[in-house]
């Protein structure tokens, strides 16, 4: 797991799908490039999955939230205790949830205090911000 700018300086590659591309190369199954705001992005055999982040009215600190991401997606896989594509997937939304709670306030208030219920209720959130049907062409 790199931020955006990792990612590049590590493979000297602007464009993330080729950097991407350069650091499974040198050997990970998968990659998970973190964007800020803009959310993040696995790479894997499997392809490319977007996380996104979610949108909120309130954000007063951005500090932390990379990686309140890294340990809401940690904490998931060792929950799952699996590293699927579709684990590391689920992993990276509550991720994201996790990040969300993070910027919402100073420091670690944002995080202080949740319960289950809250974590829940904000997943499920996501989950309907990236629903869509499927319809065949």
């Amino acid at each position: 797991m790199v931020n955006d700018e990792e990612a590049r300086q590590l493979a000297e590659e602007h464009n993330l799908r080729r950097a991407a591309a350069k650091i499974l190369q040198m050997g990970p199954t998968s990659v998970i490039i973190k964007r800020g705001d803009a959310g993040a992005l696995l790479f894997h055999g499997g392809g490319v999955f977007a996380a996104p982040a979610l949108p909120l009215a309130d954000v007063r600190d951005p500090t932390g939230a990379g990686d309140s991401f890294a340990g809401g997606l940690m904490g998931y896989l060792a929950y799952a205790g699996n590293l699927e594509a579709d684990t590391i997937r689920t992993a990276m939304i509550m991720g994201s949830v996790m990040g969300s709670f993070a910027v919402e306030q100073f420091s670690v208030d944002g995080l202080r205090g949740l319960s289950a219920t809250r974590i829940q209720e904000r997943f499920d959130a996501m989950a309907e911000l990236v629903r869509f049907g499927r319809a065949a062409l």
